[in-house]
């Protein structure tokens, strides 16, 4: 009896892995093609950024651009990342000298990671959708799902976020920039006055499932 119990119990626990396999595969596989999609529509095009080694993506209005790299092994800093223009916030009472988690560089503020240092390899042509396709097969675990809004996104660590709709022509936010709030709070911004972003403190789940809440800045355009 206590076999067969345990047989059981090992067909059951292989179910449940294969099945959290293929959802992860699910995920990975819509997050490529619903990016794809995108890139296709976006108004501005992606295109080549020299001076990150990689990609850039505008927003619409030019106030906001997702950056992702071709090489880690060659990023200057980050291997992806936002960058965004830093008059509303210091128009907000931004004091510069006083924000930590950022770098600003001229008129912008930019936020993002670092993946690894390694050389990527591409089997064929170097295009942004491939650059895009290396982050969900090196570093799958920053590639999420937001059913709520029916998004995708990339997590760029410490409460900043790219985010895209999974069907742009079921959705009026096709295209989202999240900023950490709490950060620029802290350098002095007031929330209330800062034009041309929203804000929000929703609840979210982190890596271990559990609900927090989360104070943050987010532009969202609806590109279809």
């Amino acid at each position: 009896m206590k076999i067969k119990i345990l047989v059981a119990g090992l067909s059951l626990g292989m179910v449940l892995t294969l099945g959290a396999c293929q959802q992860t595969d699910i995920v990975g596989k819509v997050a490529s093609t619903s990016f794809d999609a995108l890139l296709k529509a976006a108004p501005n095009k992606a295109v080549a950024d020299n001076e990150n080694g990689g990609w850039s993506l505008n927003a619409p209005d030019d106030s906001v651009k997702f950056i992702w790299s071709k090489d880690w092994s060659k990023s200057p800093t980050q291997d992806a990342m936002i960058i965004f223009q830093s008059k509303p916030f210091i128009d907000a009472g931004l004091d510069v000298s006083k924000l930590s988690n950022a770098t600003v560089l001229n008129d912008t503020i930019v936020v993002g990671t670092k993946f690894g240092t390694e050389e990527l390899k591409y089997d064929g042509e170097v295009t942004p959708l491939e650059s895009f396709n290396q982050i969900v097969k090196l570093k799958r675990e920053s590639i999420g799902y937001h059913e709520e809004l029916d998004h995708y996104g990339i997590d760029l660590t410490k409460g900043n976020k790219f985010e895209w709709a999974k069907d742009m022509t079921k959705n009026d936010k096709d295209m989202v920039f999240v900023i950490d709030a709490k950060t620029l709070i802290a350098a002095g911004v007031d929330l209330t006055k800062v034009k041309g972003w929203n804000y929000g403190n929703p609840k979210v789940k982190d890596n271990r499932g559990k609900e927090v809440e989360v104070e943050m800045f987010w532009k969202s355009f609806d590109i279809e």
